[in-house]
């Protein structure tokens, strides 16, 4: 009997050890509100994350398993190279779709009101509640989907409104658009270009695609790759395009452009000169793709060209 009672007075400091330690695990994976540091992709999907010190729209995009193009088309009001710690970026769902020129696909989420969604995406709570009539804005239910439109777009709700049609006016011929003047021939010393990538694959050729538009060529790489200029030059561009990430152009001789898009980190800055073989952006992840992607151009007097025309 006393050697039973010595085990079990043994045994007792290490149950409570255990139990200490399960206390302690069970209250970590609790995450503070706001805090992005220990969430999912898939918890961080419909919430709004708080920007913290280091914190990029690139890495956010990252961590939440989403282009950046995408996360940039949600928080329009938002300069990725101007984060203020405690800001608030939006991660979209699966649900929402931001459309080129709008009307956005919205999820609504606890809190919202149309006031508080027309702020953010540059509206007015007028046209939001034109675009979802059948709707009350005051009984308004997480996980809604809203149409909302931008400035000076129309939704097709909106578009049946019983107010009387304006009368139409008179027709104008349209402009013909702006012709880019012929170049001429490329210079016969723009030749040899290096390639914009150490190490990539080509997986989408420039040139016309199935309905006739005119593609940039597309490379594949692997994580962590850098685009670096293909010839020297100057900087005219780098900052964040609607649809294409962040973009980087490069003036050359001969009146020729070199431009990188789908970038993540940028390396350079508008006015800097920078010679061949320069590191300009870091190239960011696709969960699209699936790939590590860089749409690659080179134009020359603002005409596309084939970049094999100048590469090696």
């Amino acid at each position: 009997m006393a050697q039973r009672l010595v085990a079990g007075q043994r045994s007792l400091p290490g149950l409570i050890a255990l139990i200490f330690l399960l206390c302690l695990l069970l209250s970590g994976c609790a995450t503070p509100v706001g805090s992005t540091t220990w969430r999912s992709p898939a918890t961080l999907a419909g919430n709004w994350v708080t920007i913290q010190r280091g914190d990029t729209l690139g890495a956010i995009a990252r961590r939440a398993d989403i282009p950046l193009v995408r996360l940039m088309r949600f928080n329009p009001g938002v300069d990725p190279h101007k984060l203020a710690i405690g800001q608030r970026i939006m991660i979209p769902t699966q649900q929402e779709r931001a459309p080129s020129g709008g009307p956005y696909r919205y999820q609504v989420r606890p809190g919202d009101t149309y006031s508080s969604i027309a702020r953010h995406f540059g509206t007015t709570s007028g046209r939001i509640q034109n675009a979802n009539r059948s709707i009350n804005p005051n009984a308004l239910k997480v996980g809604y989907l809203l149409q909302v439109p931008l400035r000076g777009n129309t939704s097709r709700v909106a578009s049946r409104s019983t107010s009387p049609k304006p009368k139409p006016k008179p027709a104008v011929p349209a402009a013909k658009p702006a012709r880019i003047p012929d170049p001429g021939p490329l210079p016969s010393q723009q030749k040899d270009w290096s390639w914009p990538l150490d190490d990539y694959r080509v997986v989408r050729q420039f040139g016309k695609d199935s309905r006739g538009s005119l593609q940039p060529m597309l490379l594949s790489t692997h994580s962590g790759s850098q685009a670096k200029s293909v010839a020297n030059g100057k900087v005219s561009f780098a900052s964040s395009m609607r649809h294409l990430g962040n973009v980087v152009i490069i003036h050359h001789s001969g009146n020729l452009q070199s431009v990188y898009a789908l970038c993540d980190d940028l390396k350079v800055k508008e006015g800097q000169t920078v010679p061949m073989g320069t590191a300009v952006c870091t190239v960011s992840y696709s969960s699209a793709t699936e790939r590590y992607d860089l749409l690659f151009d080179v134009r020359h007097g603002g005409k596309p060209i084939d970049p094999r025309k100048v590469l090696r």
